[in-house]
């Protein structure tokens, strides 16, 4: 069996690659010309060069592949140019799905994002079925992954064996950008963290979560969603952990929403004129005003999503920032 992977080079992508390999699965995978693939180092893999603007190349790129992960997305929380990254999320997940149709592919796992559904608003984990709508939708990374859902829903009316995984927040190594959350972990080991937000995350191994989307492809309902998470914790929780893994000290100063958010403003403004990014994202703050938490029950009881402790994720992720010169001190 062969499979495609977009978005081999990144975090959740180089995850889901090992996974496959693990399986005995041939891998190919795209990559941009001149891209970081330092997580592609070392492994068996096919690499096609390409992006997501080709789709004729892509049907190309597909052909003898029995499965396709599409994992590639453009995930800042900040751009000074917000259109390309709906180029890379909406059109691109449009230009793949489309190749994939022509190609025969067999069964397609489509990478979405916890961001794309609904929370209660009470602090209750939501799931695949709560009810959301675009105005819900906090910044462009929001914005582009909610289009590209439903544009990915659209090629199940033209006969797609699609189905969608929303990944929570992974953790673990080979977070190589870093990913906002990574960022979030590379800061408290530099001491750039002395206070926090009031708000909560659901986490989850970003091994386990690779794991997931090639449980979707096998046994995943087509047409179905499936929440990719694990553990539900307020951001004070996750620093606490940090705490224990690495004797720092977590931040003790609890900050008060609307202040930062203020600031927060400022900062963007700021960015739009210098073109640098904001040392606070707008989008982090608005994002934080909800407790992002969720029920992964389902795709734990459908596909068999194993909840390895994220303590363990997180030491990983320490070891791997540390020894990959992330971490300054």
């Amino acid at each position: 069996m062969k499979a495609f992977v977009t978005g081999a080079t990144g975090f959740i992508g180089a995850s889901i690659v090992r996974e496959l390999l693990k399986d005995g699965w041939e891998v190919r995978v795209l990559a941009r010309p001149g891209s970081d693939r330092r997580n592609l180092f070392g492994l068996d893999v096919e690499i096609r060069e390409g992006d997501l603007s080709d789709r004729e190349a892509l049907v190309q790129a597909l052909s003898g592949c029995q499965a396709l992960f599409h994992a590639a997305a453009d995930y800042r929380l900040w751009t000074r140019t917000p259109q390309a990254m709906y180029d890379v999320n909406v059109k691109g997940t449009r230009a793949i799905l489309s190749a994939a149709l022509a190609a025969g592919i067999e069964k397609v796992v489509y990478t979405s994002s916890v961001g794309t559904l609904g929370t209660p608003g009470d602090g209750t984990p939501g799931d695949e079925g709560t009810p959301v709508d675009f105005c819900h939708m906090v910044g462009d990374y929001k914005k582009s992954k909610f289009l590209a859902e439903r544009a990915a829903e659209s090629f199940l009316e033209k006969g797609l064996p699609l189905v969608i995984v929303n990944p929570s927040t992974p953790v673990g190594p080979m977070d190589v950008k870093p990913t906002p959350t990574g960022k979030i972990i590379v800061d408290f080991l530099n001491g750039r963290m002395p206070a926090y937000l009031d708000t909560g995350l659901n986490l989850i191994d970003v091994e386990a979560c690779a794991r997931g989307h090639i449980l979707a492809a096998q046994k995943g309902r087509v047409g179905e969603k499936y929440i990719l998470g694990n553990r539900n914790l307020t951001l004070a929780e996750i620093f606490e952990i940090l705490s224990g893994i690495t004797g720092l000290k977590a931040p003790r100063v609890k900050l008060p929403y609307y202040p930062i958010l203020m600031a927060a403003y400022a900062n963007h403004a700021l960015s739009a004129v210098t073109g640098k990014e904001p040392l606070i994202p707008l989008a982090g703050v608005q994002m934080a005003a909800k407790f992002m938490y969720f029920d992964s029950g389902k795709a734990v009881s459908e596909l068999g999503l194993p909840l390895c402790p994220v303590e363990g994720a997180l030491e990983r992720a320490v070891e791997w920032f540390r020894s990959n010169g992330y971490v300054n001190r």
